[in-house]
């Protein structure tokens, strides 16, 4: 069996703001009721047991998803729970229901999410002993976010689906309903990604990174280069993270939709062109350690893995041997 989550975004864009923001959202509305439907079929969870030993999981969503979709998240979730009876798995939804959530994804401040989610992981009774993560496309770097902002409750394992933690720069395809929407999206961050409005309420925007203009993604990317270190070395995001167990970050070997498919494994495009690429360890991030990350190479943290298959596309089986032993 495969399993599949929708995502992602990029071209041009000459539209009234306004206007760019009544069509983004009618569009949005139309697919969270696509989505609504099913996603109601949920069964509830079964009670839990917070001494039964097992490590509860946070799971976060991509873009175009929710916490509860059976085809996607729900089916993940208890899949999770099926193989490790008795675990507790909290599956993030931003805002009150499914509706909310999906349409989150798209438009809201990230910077807010992760404080929300912050808030939420403290508040949990059957996390403060410390909690597994695991982040699908966007929900992973989200969830890096929160190991770096967050350390109470502690996170232990970091595994990040298709993670875009150097962003992106181009989608160039957008599957299944959410394809309108993304054409959209695609239009407005490629001419206005970094304007003050767009750094606040659009999701993609907040993780663009053009290479050809280094200076505006330092300056005023609101979320990716304030998690990255590109401003400044926050020294409390460096120690956070290090304090991770493992940190596994899963590519997709065929992925069509994340543009460059090397920020799965946190490389990127080379500064000033949109060609080449670098891995992590040839990064300046890297050789200057600003994020800790070759600290923690060198103490066998990172985890570097490959699938076949398109973005987010993988098989049971695979999951079940590769990922879920970082969960026990």
């Amino acid at each position: 069996m495969r399993y599949c989550i929708f995502q992602n975004v990029r071209n041009k864009y000459a539209f009234d703001v306004n206007h760019v923001l009544f069509r983004l959202r009618m569009a949005a509305v139309l697919l969270c009721f696509l989505l609504a439907a099913p996603v109601l079929l949920v069964t509830s969870s079964p009670i839990h047991d917070s001494d039964n030993g097992t490590v509860p999981l946070v799971l976060w969503h991509g873009m175009g998803d929710s916490c509860c979709n059976p085809l996607s998240m729900g089916y993940i979730k208890k899949m999770i729970e099926q193989e490790i009876p008795g675990v507790y798995v909290f599956s993030v939804m931003i805002g009150k229901n499914i509706v909310e959530d999906t349409e989150n994804g798209f438009f809201s401040d990230v910077n807010e999410q992760v404080s929300m989610v912050c808030n939420q992981l403290a508040l949990d009774p059957k996390l403060k002993g410390g909690y597994n993560a695991m982040g699908f496309s966007q929900g992973a770097q989200f969830l890096r976010a929160v190991a770096q902002r967050c350390p109470s409750p502690p996170m232990k394992n970091l595994i990040s689906v298709g993670g875009q933690h150097q962003g992106v720069y181009g989608l160039p395809r957008c599957p299944g309903e959410s394809s309108k929407i993304c054409d959209m999206i695609r239009e407005a961050l490629n001419k206005e990604a970094y304007l003050g409005w767009f750094q606040k309420h659009l999701v993609q925007a907040q993780y663009w990174h053009d290479p050809l203009n280094d200076d505006l993604y330092k300056k005023y990317s609101r979320f990716l280069a304030d998690i990255n270190q590109e401003r400044a070395v926050n020294e409390t995001y460096k120690k956070n993270l290090q304090q991770l167990e493992k940190f596994v970050m899963v590519k997709f070997l065929q992925d069509s939709v994340v543009d460059p498919v090397d920020t799965e494994w946190f490389g990127f495009l080379k500064t000033g062109q949109a060609i080449e690429t670098e891995t992590l360890q040839e990064s300046v991030l890297y050789k200057e350690d600003r994020l800790g990350l070759a600290a923690m190479d060198k103490a066998g943290k990172l985890v570097f893995l490959a699938t076949e298959g398109d973005h987010l596309q993988f098989k049971e089986e695979w999951f079940k041997a590769n990922l879920l032993p970082y969960l026990h």
